[in-house]
């Protein structure tokens, strides 16, 4: 009885941890998008700029619904669909990280109607490309430690984490849109955090791939900031926008 008693269920835990992600990414993406993405037709929004943003919008909303199947599958215990899905999520993640690099130095040559309106494009460039040298960093790392299921799935969530800042940045809440990188930088940073605590106290061991992750993640987030009021930023934005865009 006493061994029962101190015998954690962690596979529901995990699932319980998965099910919330894969409701609640979902949902917040759409909201930050639907004015300027999912439902713009219902709103009046600026038509999309480009070919690229049209593709950029397509490859994020596949990703999201790719991590949603893929925790479908772990839930119905369907665990080879789910490692040979796997190898289609580096294709995907290979072209998110392409398309969003044309789009995002095409935003910054040519203006973006979702870009903030008081930050000069070329500074701004350095949050996509930062976000998405912090996404291919921890994806890189999730298919490395695909072997190891505690490490793998602990990044994928860290991950969708990650993903979260531009759609929280279009939330159409404008006391939470004052608050700025507080507010949309921040949210992630307390779900990281908060995890990683809950996560360690229940387990009675920190992950430590999982917390490497996290400080990553969340050290991305002032750098961007400190980085694009730089010089040598502003140089490097337009030369690579003078060649990529």
């Amino acid at each position: 009885m006493a061994a029962n008693e101190n015998t954690f269920d962690w596979r529901g835990y995990d699932r319980k941890i998965f099910l919330t992600a894969a409701i609640l990414f979902p949902v917040l993406v759409l909201i930050g998008f639907a004015r300027t993405y999912y439902l713009k037709f219902a709103f009046g929004t600026p038509p999309l700029p480009s070919l690229l943003v049209h593709m950029h919008g397509l490859l994020m909303t596949l990703w999201v619904g790719f991590f949603i199947a893929q925790v479908y599958l772990i839930r119905t215990k369907n665990h080879k669909l789910h490692m040979q899905w796997g190898m289609l999520g580096i294709g995907f993640a290979v072209a998110i990280v392409i398309v969003g690099f044309f789009t995002a130095a095409a935003g910054a040559k040519y203006g973006s109607p979702t870009a903030p309106p008081d930050v000069p494009p070329l500074s701004f460039l350095a949050v996509p490309l930062i976000d998405l040298v912090t996404f291919a960093s921890l994806f890189a790392a999730a298919i490395w430690y695909r072997k190891r299921p505690a490490d793998h799935k602990r990044l994928m969530l860290l991950i969708a984490m990650g993903l979260l800042p531009p759609a929280l940045g279009r939330f159409p809440i404008a006391s939470l849109q004052s608050l700025g990188p507080l507010f949309f930088f921040g949210v992630p940073s307390v779900l990281a955090i908060g995890f990683l605590i809950f996560d360690t106290w229940r387990n009675k061991k920190l992950n430590r791939v999982y917390l490497a992750g996290t400080v990553f993640l969340i050290a991305s987030y002032p750098l961007r900031i400190m980085l694009s009021g730089t010089d040598a930023w502003h140089s490097f934005a337009v030369w690579l926008t003078g060649w990529a865009a």
